[in-house]
């Protein structure tokens, strides 16, 4: 049997990064939480985590940090329940991850049309679509927006709806495949890719790695890119008129019975409804 203490601190050092910060947010000296997870480290036979900057955990913590993030869920929603009043009068944490342009569109609103009670905090990660259900893996998120059908173990998985990208540029400035500059939001984005769907083009590529930037590198012609179809306003022009890529998303959350994510699963099917195609 696991130690619920030590738990809880292998769980908040893997949130907040470091020891230091662990033990400022659990009210402790960096000691007692250094030596809770030595503690934990021996019981399980297993180094948890890196000492690295920020802390990670290794392939054996990893999981532990969906079970350490589980229980204390369950333990904040246990008490609630049991004093008819959130516990402690603080917020139950929640961790999502989300694609960039569903974060710049649609999902924000789910997250403000959710109840006032139980008050929640939220920290929430931004990655590729093809690639958030990676944090799900590890236990670092409880759900995620992401482009996988395929349940992550230990998660349920609901469709969405595909939210529609649009080929644009600034007037003037698009040539052809080859010779105009593609706008890549990173080193995972791939939309520009499939839209051009021909491995033979390799045309000068710019990275902008924030979405409100990479609209604006767009509008100001720095070269083409792929937009959600809600931000396609002014002069700019489809590269090929009436051609689109709609990407499949889907909801993938922790299978559990809890009563936040529940609500929360419902505030975001809501807003993808209204939202996606």
């Amino acid at each position: 049997m696991m130690d619920a203490q030590q738990l809880a601190t292998f769980e908040a050092v893997i949130t907040e990064g470091s020891f230091d910060a662990a033990a400022r947010a659990l009210h402790v000296t960096p000691s007692a939480v250094s030596q809770r997870i030595k503690a934990l480290e021996q019981a399980v036979g297993q180094v948890l985590v890196r000492r690295t900057k920020p802390a990670e955990p290794t392939e054996a913590g990893q999981a532990l940090v969906r079970l350490s993030g589980q229980i204390a869920l369950l333990e904040r929603e246990a008490l609630d329940a049991a004093r008819g009043a959130p516990a402690g009068g603080g917020r139950t944490r929640i961790s999502v991850v989300v694609n960039a342009d569903s974060l710049l569109t649609w999902f924000l609103p789910a997250l403000v049309a959710l109840p006032a009670e139980p008050a929640l905090s939220f920290d929430i990660h931004q990655d590729d679509q093809d690639h958030t259900a990676d944090l799900l893996r590890s236990g670092t998120a409880m759900a995620a927006v992401t482009a996988q059908d395929v349940a992550v173990q230990g998660c349920r998985v609901e469709p969405l709806g595909s939210m529609r990208y649009r080929a644009v540029a600034a007037p003037g400035v698009f040539t052809g495949f080859a010779s105009t500059p593609m706008i890549l939001l990173n080193r995972k984005d791939r939309l520009q890719h499939r839209f051009v769907n021909d491995p033979a083009v390799t045309p000068p590529i710019h990275y902008v790695p924030a979405s409100a930037a990479f609209e604006q590198a767009v509008r100001l012609g720095l070269g083409w890119g792929m937009l959600p179809e809600p931000t396609v306003t002014g002069d700019l022009v489809e590269i090929v008129p009436g051609r689109h890529l709609d990407v499949p998303l889907y909801w993938q959350y922790w299978r559990m019975e809890s009563t936040v994510l529940a609500a929360l699963t419902s505030a975001v099917k809501q807003a993808a409804r209204a939202a996606l195609h």
